[in-house]
Parts: C-alpha cells; sequence; structure tokens
C-alpha cells in the first residue's frame, strides 16, 4: 500500500504501458507484469519494430516545434512511469495557461504528446487510455493541463487528434487504481476465452479455450452430483 498522503513512492510506481494491457484483458495484464510472461507474434514484433524506429531518432528543433523522442515520465499521484514515443513542443506566443519553458530554449511552449501504433484506429479505447496516461504524466510533471494528443497508426500513416476529456481521464484513472489493486494482490485472474483471444501473442500461455471447458466440465459435475441423492430416493420409491 502506499502512504496515506495519497501519493506513491517512486519505487511503487508501475508501467503506464500495462493501462492498455489491462483494458484489453486482466488476465493479459496478470500474466505480463505479475507472472512476468511473454512472447511475440506478429502483431506486437511489427509495434515493436514501429516504436523502435521512432525512439531511435533524436530530438529534432525546428523554429516552432520542438519534437523530444523517448522522454521519461511519470505520475506520483497515479503511480505511474513510462516512456513517451514523441512529445512535440509548440511555440506559443507568450505566456499563458497550458505553456511551459524549456531548458536552453528561449519563449512558451505547448507540449503535444504523440503515441505511434501499428495498424489503423481500434474500436475500444486501449490507445487512447495510453496517451492519455501520457497526457496525465506530462501535467503533474509540468504542472499545466494538456487539452489534447494524437496518435499515429503506421497502416494509414496518419495522425488522428484525441481530445483528453473528461470520460478518457476517468477511465484511464480508474484504470491506474485497478491496476495497483491487482498488482498489491498479486492474482491472476481466470482466463474467459473472447474473438479478441485470437490476436493475443500470450494464447499458448493464457489456453482461455480450454479453462472455459474445463470450468463447463466442473458446472456439469457439480449439477450431476447435487441431483444424485434426489434420483436415488426415486429410483428406491
Amino acid at each position: 500500500m502506499h502512504s496515506s498522503n495519497n501519493f506513491f513512492s517512486e519505487d511503487e510506481l508501475l508501467p503506464l504501458s500495462g493501462l492498455q494491457h489491462l483494458l484489453f484483458c486482466e488476465r493479459q495484464w496478470a500474466l505480463i507484469h505479475i507472472e512476468q510472461q511473454w512472447a511475440e507474434n506478429r502483431l506486437t514484433e511489427e509495434g515493436r519494430i514501429l516504436h523502435n524506429r521512432v525512439h531511435e531518432s533524436s530530438t529534432e528543433a525546428r523554429p516552432d516545434v520542438v519534437v523530444a523522442r523517448g522522454l521519461r515520465v511519470r505520475s506520483l499521484r497515479l503511480g505511474l512511469s513510462g516512456e513517451t514515443d514523441v512529445v512535440e513542443f509548440h511555440r506559443a506566443k507568450g505566456k499563458r495557461d497550458g505553456v511551459v519553458q524549456l531548458e536552453g530554449r528561449a519563449g512558451w511552449w505547448t507540449p503535444f504528446p504523440v503515441e505511434y501504433k501499428r495498424g489503423r484506429p481500434k474500436s475500444d479505447a486501449w490507445d487512447e487510455v495510453q496517451l492519455c496516461a501520457q497526457a496525465l504524466c506530462l501535467e503533474e510533471m509540468f504542472g499545466i493541463a494538456i487539452p489534447a494528443g494524437a496518435l499515429f497508426y503506421g497502416k494509414n500513416r496518419r495522425r488522428t487528434q484525441v481530445d483528453l476529456d473528461v470520460p478518457l481521464r476517468t477511465l484511464t484513472e480508474g484504470l491506474a487504481r485497478r491496476m495497483h489493486e491487482l498488482y498489491s494482490a498479486r492474482t491472476t485472474p481466470p482466463a474467459v476465452y473472447a474473438k479478441k483471444c485470437e490476436n493475443c501473442s500470450l494464447l499458448g500461455q493464457c489456453m482461455p479455450q480450454m479453462s472455459t471447458r474445463r470450468r463447463e466440465v466442473e458446472r456439469y459435475l457439480a449439477t450431476a452430483l447435487r441431483d444424485l441423492p434426489r434420483r436415488d430416493l426415486e429410483g428406491s420409491a
């Protein structure tokens, strides 16, 4: 448990990348972050290659934009730490809300986080949650509000702006709390098979179909055993 001031210590911080795993599947998160299991498939390998390419580039500066790659971020309030893909700092026209100063650079700058993803935009908020967590960390570190960020998808080579609104922030903060609850309990949730399992790199370790069948057999046996005395009595009447 973290201290009573509602802030976590540096040693208690969990990877913010885990929020995406947690929203996708609590069991997947636990297999990775509690049991330390990992396996690559085509989808995770493509994502890793894309992120490596982004992080290989150094910080670049143009007159009105500074692009920082691989920026380390953390939130003691949420108990999260991680590394951003890209944070763009756009030159602002003077001091106002939401701007920061950068060491060694004159003027004021507006942070804008950008997360790179393989594939296309998804129907669920997995990617948006990770981007929001990065923004929440930046907000705490800089003491400002960040209203928006962007997701860049490798498949269509297009940037999608994401409004960091109240529902997304509430979802992200709730997931952070849930992640710490599960980590403190050190319990891996049971497997529940769903269609999305087929795209999970941990399908072989998780074996959700086998677990589902086992629970079905257990329920059948429990029902059969419960009914046995009644059938025996009917047979002896």
